[in-house]
């Protein structure tokens, strides 16, 4: 939703109805992810897309259904061995894509929800997209996290089990609910999982039974998550610096750039970095650590290939248990002597196993440019298990889990 937001607010602001379909779950290897959303605006108009093509027709058919109809959907696509190009996806994916009519009535907290969302707080949006009363479906409840909440715990949401998951010591106690799916008990249910979503930043259907029950069937809740953008630290004010905060925006990461030399560490030169900050590199790491503002969603790039600053910030890097990518550039030679350096400070070999350096994926890169995607392509692959292969020579499902 987060993509068609500003046509959404736009609409709903004017006192108009829209139709909206949203992708709930996914099987195999369908095009867009959960919480991909599509919009038919009140003049027709189409925003966004749940699939890349595949079923927008059928989508904005039903939405405009619904929005006469004024009752939600959930609608199954998938393959079709008798018109597959007319309403499947040909790539033999399968979508659940929950369509509903938004406006003033049907969703009231929109505008505060869009609030959060620019001023980065963490809020995640609950609905019931199946049950087997109907009058159960639509209906929609508000979490937002604690204040102070830790979002980089290891919460993992889990419908199925007997106990729920919880995204810090305070969650379903001090975290701010609005509204309500239908039950004390489903609410206490799903509010304590989507706190653990918006740890993970992750959006998902979840299942319970009927009056919110963890081991049961029978209600589906789509869960978005609303978490801050993940942060890339970069690190060394140099050209390929440039080039990897722009790819890094591009991607959706809060960038951020980080150099001792405040003549290279200027705005002008990093205009796609939201930050740029002039401190050694090693203690303004260590002091967002300590602050909180890492988490299992932060990405390191270091690329000053410079010891006086590498080693005493890789020193700090590689010993926070939980980052998703730490990656150096720098020659082999020069990787050998860090190596070095860094097991004279002390650090063990699992420790320095977690280090990618050379820095990127071997795609022959020479240009900042090309040296930036070659870095994307391996924080990509790190986040979603792929092997960096030609996808011509493998086998096997294309999208990962």
């Amino acid at each position: 939703m987060r993509e068609v937001l500003p046509e959404l607010l736009a609409w709903w602001r004017a006192g108009e109805s829209v139709g909206m379909g949203t992708v709930i779950a996914t099987f195999r290897s369908a095009p867009r992810p959960p919480g991909a959303s599509m919009l038919v605006g009140p003049d027709g108009t189409a925003v966004g897309s749940v699939s890349g093509g595949c079923v927008e027709g059928a989508v904005y058919e039903l939405a405009q259904e619904v929005v006469e109809r004024r009752e939600p959907v959930l609608q199954r696509y998938g393959i079709s061995d008798d018109d597959a190009f007319a309403v499947g996806l040909t790539c033999g994916g399968i979508l659940d894509v929950y369509v509903e009519t938004v406006n003033r009535e049907t969703w009231p907290e929109l505008e505060a929800i869009a609030a959060d969302l620019d001023a980065g707080h963490p809020v995640a949006v609950a609905t019931v997209a199946e049950h087997p009363d109907p009058a159960w479906v639509g209906r929609r409840m508000v979490v937002r996290a604690p204040a102070g909440t830790d979002l980089g715990s290891d919460a993992v949401p889990d419908a199925g089990s007997d106990v729920g998951v919880t995204a810090g010591p305070t969650a379903g106690q001090a975290c701010q609910v609005e509204g309500s799916l239908g039950s004390a008990r489903a609410d206490a249910a799903v509010r304590d999982d989507a706190l653990g979503l918006l740890a993970l930043g992750h959006s998902e259907a979840l299942t319970y039974g009927p009056d919110g029950e963890r081991r049961g069937e029978g209600m589906r809740v789509f869960v978005w998550a609303f978490a801050p953008k993940p942060r890339m630290l970069v690190f060394g004010a140099i050209d390929f610096a440039a080039a990897v905060a722009r790819v890094g925006s591009f991607l959706g990461y809060h960038v951020t750039v980080c150099d001792a030399r405040p003549v290279f560490a200027t705005n002008t030169r990093f205009p796609h970095a939201d930050e740029v900050v002039v401190d050694w590199p090693h203690r303004y790491l260590a002091a967002e650590q300590e602050a909180g503002r890492i988490d299992p969603r932060t990405v390191l790039c270091v690329l000053t290939h410079d010891p006086k600053f590498d080693v005493p910030l890789l020193e700090v890097a590689l010993r926070i248990d939980d980052v998703a990518y730490i990656g150096a550039m720098g020659s082999r030679r020069t990787h050998d002597d860090r190596l070095d350096r860094l097991r004279e400070a002390g650090l063990t070999e699992a420790e320095l196993a977690r280090l990618s350096s050379p820095i990127g994926l071997d795609l022959g890169a020479r240009t900042p440019e090309e040296t930036a995607i070659s870095v994307a392509a391996e924080i990509i692959a790190r986040r979603w298990g792929g092997s960096g292969e030609p996808l011509a020579a493998t086998e096997g499902r294309i999208h990962g889990e």
